[in-house]
């Protein structure tokens, strides 16, 4: 008896499911214009920005060396700087081949010379602020900040004396 009650439901499910499918159309479960227009956009999330580390204290020792290795070579300079334009006044229109141009020269090379270590720490300082720029190279970081401060102090101290070299140099060939 159960078998026949199990044919019988298997004869009546086809019909059953035939039943709840109908021609009809039914509208569509998409949004429409209203729909659309009522829904505010949203908008996508924007990364919280991660702080980035201060300079470390060896960075920030070593920048403060760099930087007084150039102020005392900026000393060094200003104290030979008068005796090197004491040197070129008074070779001033003298000929090449007279003791006091060559005096004024030298003069001139020395406090070149007296230069070099400043030279030396920018170069230094070029070094640290590349690689830190190519460490964080979308944003400056704390570090080539640091950097980048001290070289424009340490720049401003070199173009001074390519200044002053630069005119003892013209009143030498003049």
């Amino acid at each position: 008896m159960i078998r026949a009650k199990a044919r019988f439901l298997t004869l009546l499910l086809p019909v059953g499911l035939a039943a709840c499918s109908t021609a009809g159309s039914y509208p569509s479960l998409a949004y429409r214009d209203v729909e659309r227009s009522a829904m505010p956009a949203a908008a996508e999330p924007q990364p919280v920005p991660v702080p980035m580390p201060p300079p470390t204290a060896d960075l920030s020792t070593r920048i403060d060396g760099l930087v007084a290795v150039a102020r005392d070579a900026d000393k060094q300079f200003a104290g030979k700087r008068p005796a090197a334009e004491r040197a070129v006044s008074t070779a001033a229109g003298a000929s090449r081949t007279s003791d006091s141009w060559i005096s004024a020269q030298v003069a001139v090379a020395a406090l070149q010379a007296s230069r070099d270590r400043a030279v030396a720490a920018l170069a230094d300082l070029d070094s640290l602020y590349a690689d830190a720029r190519q460490s964080e190279p979308v944003e400056e970081s704390p570090s080539a900040l640091a950097i980048d401060t001290a070289r424009s102090q340490v720049q401003g101290l070199v173009n001074t004396q390519n200044d002053v070299v630069t005119a003892l140099d013209a009143r030498l060939k003049s």
